[in-house]
């Protein structure tokens, strides 16, 4: 039976195109072997089951035939395609312009586009020189994060006769105007500056009493979220319902054990201390780790193919809740960040392969006993926790991320500042 032919019709990093030509012969032997699929399965009047002429089934289940051929000869073109060319996809392909008239007996053509992985050779991965400076605990991030604690645990108390102010949290009325009559009134509940609302409204709010109303007209500002409003009025009518502010909880031993195990304020003070200098370890060596990977990527002149660099910023778009119609602006603003990503990913994926860092079974078990310990519950359920939200791959990821680099940095020189 002739070869299916595959043709390379485009061929750059990350992406490739391929014609492909099922010759006839090969056609007709997919199309008689769905025939008899359906001949076996079918029940038509006057025929026992697996008994009607191949002429009769092919007439009824025509379109069924035709499908069920066309999906075995794709599939089996893409198997041909890939030992061919030796293809490395990072998803499934593309399949256009398919052809295939069956009632003249003719071939089946249709091009393959498929996403590639890089082929990707890193000459250098050592012999650079990092610092890692980890900065000291002020007192002021202490005290704001201290503050944070009671904003959190503070309730919100109505208060009467007065303005609202800037973190006051206010229950309002907007609606729309058309020949001064207000139209589609909706209810708001939001924290004055906290850029819920843009700033010509939140100026009318603040220039109201509890109960009072006011006609504007607002100006959406020049860099607007949504780009079609981008400097247009709206004549509203806001009406002020409620104002609540908190009363933040006085910073003493009280507070201290209302926010957890702690005799004291001191005590609660030196957990917040020690719990900001290890946030600053993680950033540091977050850091380096990122200046490792920008050197690598300089000395081997890393580049992110366009498809991966698309792929990244789709996800991205996705993970936001990007609507379609910011699409394009998203993807202008993001793009640099996708760019990083991919070239970050290529370089980690090579030394994963190179080295041989995938995590193990055992390493992901261990892993998962850590956390189980940590959380105080049995391993099975924090495994079935992961496995149920389908974060079984991200744990296995960070695990043998943390291998690359380890084994990257014992490459370079580390100065600690």
């Amino acid at each position: 039976m002739p070869d299916i032919l595959i043709k390379k019709t485009r061929d750059e990093p990350g992406e490739a195109s391929l014609e492909v030509i099922v010759p006839t012969e090969s056609v007709q032997a997919a199309e008689e072997r769905a025939t008899r699929v359906y001949q076996q399965r079918a029940r038509l009047p006057g025929f026992r089951r697996g008994k009607a002429p191949a002429a009769v089934v092919k007439k009824k289940f025509a379109d069924d035939i035709r499908q069920e051929t066309l999906r075995e000869l794709v599939q089996e073109s893409w198997r041909v395609a890939q030992e061919q060319e030796q293809l490395k996809p990072i998803a499934d392909p593309h399949i256009h312009n398919l052809k295939w008239d069956a009632g003249s007996g003719g071939p089946v053509t249709f091009e393959i586009h498929v996403e590639l992985k890089p082929d990707l050779k890193l000459q250098r991965l050592g012999g650079f020189r990092l610092t890692r400076s980890v900065p000291a605990v002020s007192a002021a991030q202490v005290d704001a994060q201290l503050n944070s604690l009671r904003e959190q645990r503070a309730p919100w108390t109505p208060v009467s006769g007065e303005k609202p102010k800037p973190k006051d949290l206010v229950d309002v009325i907007i609606a729309t105007r058309e020949n001064g009559e207000p139209k589609d009134p909706q209810p708001y509940q939001l924290v004055l500056g906290e850029g819920r609302a843009i700033p010509d409204v939140e100026e009318r709010i603040m220039s109201l009493l509890p109960g009072e109303s006011v006609d504007a007209t607002v100006r959406f500002p020049d860099d607007f979220a949504e780009e079609a409003k981008r400097g247009q009025t709206r004549d509203i009518r806001v009406t002020l319902r409620e104002v609540k502010r908190q009363q933040l909880p006085a910073l003493d031993d009280a507070f201290a054990r209302e926010v957890g195990d702690f005799e004291s304020l001191e005590a609660l003070r030196t957990a917040v201390t020690g719990d900001l200098a290890k946030e600053a370890e993680r950033e540091a060596d977050a850091k380096v780790r990122a200046e490792l990977i920008e050197q690598i990527v300089q000395a081997n002149s890393v580049t992110a193919p366009r498809p991966l660099v698309e792929r990244a910023l789709a996800a991205y778009a996705q993970a936001y809740g990007v609507p379609e119609e910011r699409w394009q602006q998203f993807a202008q603003e993001f793009h640099s960040i996708a760019e990083s990503q991919v070239r970050r990913d290529l370089v980690l994926d090579y030394v994963v392969e190179a080295q041989q860092l995938r995590a193990t079974e055992a390493e992901l078990d261990q892993r998962i006993q850590e956390l189980a310990t940590r959380r105080g519950v049995p391993a099975a359920q924090v495994y079935a926790s992961l496995e149920k939200a389908k974060r079984l791959r991200d744990v296995a990821r960070t695990i043998t991320e943390e291998k690359v680099f380890a084994y990257l940095l014992s490459q370079s020189t580390v100065e600690q500042t």
